[in-house]
């Protein structure tokens, strides 16, 4: 015997859950008056081409009202007007005694069932191959291709009060599963879905999938879009199927571009479905009407016209944006604090030996940007607030701000703020700072930390983690503050090594600083740039400037730091260098200001020299390259140095200009 639950749900699995909304909720209400859960209601809702998420069929059922007027009865009437045969009335009658009756006439005519208890493959198979003057192919100029037609001459087949003979038959297959059949009238007319199936993760397609594909709604947008472009097309059977056949796409296709297909006025759910899935999606024009649709457009423009404008997606706001070469070409330049020197936003350093005269450099900088000269070495500079955290030589800074001030006969710019107390950037002085900065005016500007061992104590400069957090603490400076953060800090034993600790400090700078002081020259040069050249030197000099004397008499000087343009200083202008000769430049440093060897065949008088044989085979183990060429890499980095003046040689030596 049928139970009452099992006859409901059997009821209400043969109605059309594509139809009216209005009906949809009667047959749901119905349904819960009868003992059936939201399992079913959902189960049944999710066969609709028109079904839009579990969200929506739950907050629906919850309004369901028990006492709301329908009951169990007006499912079975719905069920009863579509075809339904009540199986607890099939079994009743099962069991009555047979009682003889005459037999009935024929009616020449056959019967019409309704697809009671049909499978979607007993259905499909009854079906004949569908050509291109099927009415409702020819009228949306599609093709045949994996289409059927229910034919006059099978068993007439019934849905929702429709025979479907001469339907336009479309399947929806999941892989080699068929999950359920729609049938297209012939003129256009209301589709309709196979009763007591799902679509399930089903859809058909339109063309072969293989790097782009279009999400469509129906069969129609889904031939256009084919046609027009040459790519594959997915029918959904319905705008509410469309996230869930995107996500069944990326996960089956996770290369391929998807994108969304909807009819106008749907562009707010493409955009979302869009996101969901990292695809893309595309309107149709704002003067249409809704519901207006991609063959609509073909109809109208024709193919070309439709290709073009497929080919305008609009991609969804996304964390990371994909540019394309023109993007980049229009993009804003590079915005500098000091030309080809230090970007206005970033994190840079100013780096050299101890006595290089970094700081008296670091100063000139920041009265520069501070004042807004026009030019620094050449480089041209914008103004900007400059707020120097002075944590070395605190007693020396007073001197040559008055140095500064005497040699250039005016005080330093008023944009340029000290802080001579104590920082820790490994503690809560980060933020601190950073309120003061700004409650001075500061932000948006330069912030110089000289130096960063004296901003780090007890850090281990060597030691990944400690170098990691200093990092941290100097980004989460500028992000706070704005502008330019600038730390000078020191080499190591190895000045050819250049900035002293762990190597994840220069890989983090946005800009770098080298100065470089030998016995006979200085000079600064650009070892890192964002966007511009590195390698050239700018020689200068600590110019000795009498800042007033002392309690016994005696005088006081400090310096300033000026560019050099003596003869010996010109000469030392350094043009841009390779890499390799860079590196050859950088690694004979130490050997020659060791070298006993002084003054050899046309070197200077007093000029340290090198054996050329032995500066091959030194900067050959520093070639980054096999070890079958390193000395002829060597030789021609070597061989740059001299040509460029970087170097004198005469004979077998070497010597620096």
């Amino acid at each position: 015997m049928v139970n009452e639950i099992d006859r409901a749900r059997a009821a209400l699995r043969h109605l059309d859950a594509g139809c009216p909304r209005e009906d949809w909720v009667k047959a749901g209400m119905g349904a819960k008056a009868a003992g059936l859960g939201f399992d079913d209601f959902h189960h049944w809702s999710a066969s609709a081409g028109n079904y839009a998420s579990e969200n929506e069929c739950r907050a629906v059922w919850k309004s369901f009202n028990e006492s709301g007027g329908v009951t169990p009865a007006t499912l079975y009437g719905m069920a009863f007007a579509q075809g339904w045969q009540d199986p607890a009335k099939s079994r009743a009658k099962g069991t009555r005694p047979s009682i003889p009756t005459a037999k009935p006439t024929p009616s020449p005519a056959r019967p019409v069932k309704t697809p009671q208890g049909m499978n979607p493959v007993e259905v499909w198979n009854r079906c004949i191959s569908a050509t291109p003057a099927d009415g409702y192919i020819y009228r949306k100029q599609g093709k045949p291709d994996g289409m059927k037609v229910y034919p006059a001459s099978a068993e007439p087949l019934v849905i929702r009060g429709q025979n479907v003979a001469g339907y336009l038959v479309a399947p929806c297959w999941s892989g080699a599963d068929l999950q359920t059949l729609q049938f297209i009238p012939p003129d256009g007319g209301d589709k309709l879905n196979l009763p007591g199936a799902s679509f399930n993760d089903g859809f058909f397609t339109v063309g072969d999938i293989t790097d782009r594909v279009f999400i469509c709604e129906g069969i129609g947008q889904a031939w256009a879009a084919n046609k027009a472009t040459g790519a594959a097309a997915v029918v959904c059977f319905g705008a509410g199927r469309m996230m869930a056949v995107g996500k069944v796409l990326r996960a089956k296709y996770p290369a391929a571009r998807l994108v969304v297909v909807p009819d106008r006025g749907k562009e707010e759910q493409a955009a979302t479905i869009a996101a969901a899935i990292a695809g893309q999606w595309m309107a149709m024009p704002d003067n249409k009407p809704s519901n207006y649709d991609a063959n609509d457009y073909a109809a109208e423009k024709g193919s070309e016209a439709l290709a073009a404008l497929l080919e305008r997606p609009q991609a969804p706001s996304m964390r990371f944006k994909l540019l394309s070469g023109a993007d980049l070409c229009n993009s804003a330049p590079m915005r500098w604090m000091v030309r080809g020197v230090l970007p206005v936003e970033g994190l840079a350093a100013l780096f050299g030996a101890s006595g290089s005269g970094k700081s008296f450099l670091m100063l000139d900088i920041g009265c520069a940007v501070a004042g807004g000269d026009y030019e620094w070495f050449g480089r041209r500079v914008n103004q900007c607030p400059v707020t120097y955290v002075c944590l070395e030589g605190e007693a020396g800074m007073g001197k040559r701000v008055k140095a500064w001030s005497l040699h250039y006969k005016k005080p330093v710019p008023d944009a340029l703020q000290f802080i001579t107390q104590p920082f820790d950037l490994l503690s809560d002085d980060v933020p601190e700072l950073a309120k003061a900065v700004i409650a001075g005016g500061g932000a948006g500007g330069l912030v110089i930390l000289d130096t960063l061992n004296r901003a780090a104590p007890g850090a281990d400069e060597n030691s990944s983690v400690d170098m990691g957090n200093l990092i941290a603490a100097a980004k989460q400076l500028q992000r706070l503050t704005g502008g330019m953060v600038l730390l000078v800090h020191h080499t190591g034993k190895d000045t050819t090594k250049g900035l002293r600790g762990h190597s994840s400090l220069y890989a983090a700078l946005d800009g770098a600083i080298e100065v470089i002081n030998s016995d006979t020259r200085r000079a600064w040069s650009v070892a890192k740039s964002k966007d511009d050249v590195t390698g050239d030197a700018h020689p200068f000099k600590l110019e000795i400037v009498p800042v007033g004397n002392d309690d016994e008499g005696e005088e006081i000087t400090s310096c300033v730091a000026v560019p050099d343009e003596s003869d010996e200083g010109m000469k030392a202008r350094r043009t841009t260098l390779g890499a390799n000769q860079k590196i050859a430049f950088d690694v004979l440093g130490e050997p020659l200001r060791k070298s006993s060897h002084i003054g050899k065949e046309g070197a200077p008088v007093g000029r340290p020299c090198l054996d050329y044989s032995e500066a091959v085979e030194i900067v050959a183990e520093r070639m980054p390259t096999d070890a079958k060429h390193r000395k002829s890499r060597a030789i021609s980095a070597i061989g740059g140095l001299v040509a460029k003046g970087y170097m004198g040689m005469k004979g077998e030596w070497l010597w620096c200009h």
